[in-house]
């Protein structure tokens, strides 16, 4: 029996980062934007006895995980139980067999799920400020969603509320979709109103670059350049979205974190002046990068820049948003 779901990628059109909290997190104010390029994972339940990865946990349901690559692949194996897709199922299976243990009197109570394999179909850069892993989370969530309702009954909408955001400060707005405003982590999410479709040439230069490293770099700077202060007001964006125009958005378009992820890599600078040389109204990097996301007036200017950019050293798409969020295929 399979499952499968499929979450996208995400652009920050805007990302403002706020100071340390006691939690470890920064406050954030970030304006998210789903973008076509999805991560399909699918679910396969198994029969008999079934071999274990080495590193997973005896309540782990998941056997083994397969990743697909249509984009670069990392040299580190990410199929092991580390892994957010894998993360998400057993999260969501220990919180419903938690909701089954007390409730062992329940007509028709089953009290186990089956074993199953993980298989995940990549098209977001690894580790490149586009949310892939949180895409995969999210599909995951509701792979597994539809598996326990099958299995027994739908998965109780307090236990959803409750593990989602803890698998990561991203993977709630990969739930949801479309546009919207995120505050706090990231995670306390309200949609935003937009009209027309935005075209990207999405940049990624394959070089690695830790979201932590650049957190870290961003409070270094800051420390040193007291004029670096967060930009947290997003109402011109949000006007500029309403108005559906792409030249009013890309002047609105702002990343607190790009200052840092210059000064780790100031490769990327050269490659935003190209990105904008070659027709891109606004590039900027995508979140913690690497990857710079072009903003373009329309699908053929997106794939004029993917064509003249594009290399065997810059990997390079088009897409466009706003798309929807997690679903089941």
């Amino acid at each position: 029996m399979k499952f499968t779901a499929r979450a996208n990628g995400k652009v920050n059109l805007h990302l403002g980062v706020g100071e340390v909290r006691s939690d470890g997190y920064h406050d954030m104010a970030t304006v998210f934007m789903a973008v076509d390029r999805p991560e399909t994972v699918t679910l396969t339940t198994l029969e008999g006895d079934v071999d274990k990865h080495p590193d997973a946990s005896p309540l782990s349901y998941v056997s083994e995980m397969r990743t697909t690559y249509h984009v670069q692949e990392p040299d580190e194996d990410l199929d092991n139980p580390k892994n957010l897709a894998w993360k998400a199922v057993d999260s969501i299976t220990t919180g419903y067999m938690g909701i089954l243990a007390q409730d062992e009197k329940r007509e028709n109570f089953k009290p186990d799920l089956p074993m199953m394999r993980l298989e995940v179909d990549k098209t977001v850069p690894v580790a490149g400020g586009m949310a892939g892993g949180s895409s995969d989370a999210a599909a995951a969530v509701q792979a597994i969603s539809a598996l326990i309702a099958h299995h027994d009954r739908p998965m109780p909408e307090e236990l959803f509320t409750n593990l989602v955001p803890g698998l990561g400060a991203d993977v709630p707005f990969a739930e949801m979709g479309g546009i919207a405003l995120g505050t706090g982590r990231g995670d306390a999410l309200v949609p935003m109103m937009g009209r027309g479709t935005y075209w990207f040439a999405f940049l990624n230069p394959k070089v690695g670059l830790s979201t932590k490293a650049v957190f870290e770099k961003l409070d270094d700077l800051r420390f040193t350049y007291a004029s670096m202060v967060p930009h947290m007001d997003t109402t011109t964006l949000s006007r500029a979205l309403v108005s559906g125009d792409p030249q009013l958005v890309g002047a609105a378009m702002h990343n607190d974190l790009e200052a840092a992820a210059l000064a780790l890599r100031p490769s990327l600078q050269q490659l935003i002046h190209d990105a904008e040389d070659a027709g891109a109204i606004r590039a900027m990097v995508s979140g913690s990068g690497p990857t710079v996301a072009a903003l373009c007036a329309d699908e053929g200017t997106a794939r004029a820049v993917v064509d003249k950019l594009g290399s065997a050293s810059i990997e390079a798409f088009a897409a466009h948003g706003p798309v929807g969020g997690a679903r089941l295929l």
